[in-house]
């Protein structure tokens, strides 16, 4: 099969889609697949030349454009088949404060949150209390995180220059153990207990720098809460409108309680990612999984 590869973008996640391309295409080509990269960064109007002769279009990118359905929607246009959710789902699951009405709307349990659009005025003042989260409302990596603790801390982070421009989420502050579970059309993988190593959370370091977080797969959680996170997975997944997979995050507080807090509909897609980890637990190696993602965006186009 001839596949388009389309990676980079420019997020701030670019460098991040490079990587996990680099051992995509090398899995392709190791089931015997013909490879060709396309990167949105050299221009989106080069897409339709580069989609001609090939039968798919396997897509790594993260933020925007990619997660928030764009190049979904040029594909379509064309067409030509690719993995994941379709536009509109990709757009609900990259708008944090979109998603978590959702969430809500689907009856799942989700930190309470405010939407501070940019330009931040100098008078606001979250209803919520501290402390909060502060997170850019589209992207992803934990790029842009930021913890308050009050309002000195808030007025510091406002005015950042990295976040001036950016449409914010202020969310509650959940404690508690971090959780992810991924949804491969028709069932839940098993979930993963994350223990960063350095830092508060599983920040950008901790995903992407080797050693630097434990990774426990399948999660020792105990089936009752095991099932919880399948169900919650597969609701978000539903209630967004996404298709072949998706990867929610979690954390579980220290009553036990499971707050749902994003969906994925590109997860990482190194060998070690997070899904392909969940993945191999079940047996599917990391070019089983690329197949299986194949067998699964070429059914839209039918």
């Amino acid at each position: 099969m001839n596949i388009l590869l389309i990676a980079g973008g420019w997020s701030a996640e670019r460098d991040v889609s490079l990587r996990g391309a680099e051992q995509i295409e090398a899995a392709l080509r190791r089931l015997g697949h013909k490879v060709r990269r396309f990167d949105p960064e050299a221009g989106l109007e080069g897409l339709f030349a580069a989609a001609q002769g090939h039968d798919f279009a396997f897509l790594n990118l993260h933020g925007s454009p990619g997660e928030d359905g764009l190049i979904q929607a040029m594909l379509e246009t064309i067409p030509l088949p690719y993995q994941g959710a379709r536009p509109h789902g990709s757009l609900l699951a990259l708008d944090k404060a979109a998603a978590k009405a959702m969430y809500v709307q689907a009856g799942l349990t989700t930190p309470a949150w405010e939407l501070l659009p940019a330009p931040h005025s100098t008078s606001w003042r979250p209803r919520l209390p501290y402390p909060l989260v502060l997170k850019p409302n589209r992207g992803g990596s934990s790029i842009g995180v930021v913890f308050v603790h009050n309002e000195k801390e808030l007025l510091r982070a406002l005015a950042d220059p990295t976040l001036a421009c950016l449409d914010l989420v202020a969310e509650v502050c959940i404690h508690g153990q971090e959780l992810t579970c991924g949804v491969l059309e028709g069932y839940t993988l098993p979930p993963i207990l994350i223990r960063p190593k350095a830092g508060k959370f599983f920040d950008y370091t901790s995903k992407y720098v080797p050693g630097a977080s434990e990774e426990i797969c399948p999660a020792p959680i105990g089936g009752s809460l095991t099932a919880q996170i399948h169900d919650m997975a597969a609701a978000a997944h539903r209630a967004l409108g996404l298709a072949d997979y998706s990867r929610s995050d979690f954390i579980l507080d220290e009553t036990g309680r499971l707050w749902l807090l994003e969906t994925n509909t590109l997860p990482g897609m190194t060998a070690t990612s997070l899904l392909p980890q969940e993945a191999q637990a079940v047996g599917l190696s990391f070019e089983d999984l690329l197949e299986e993602l194949i067998r699964l965006g070429l059914r839209k186009t039918h």
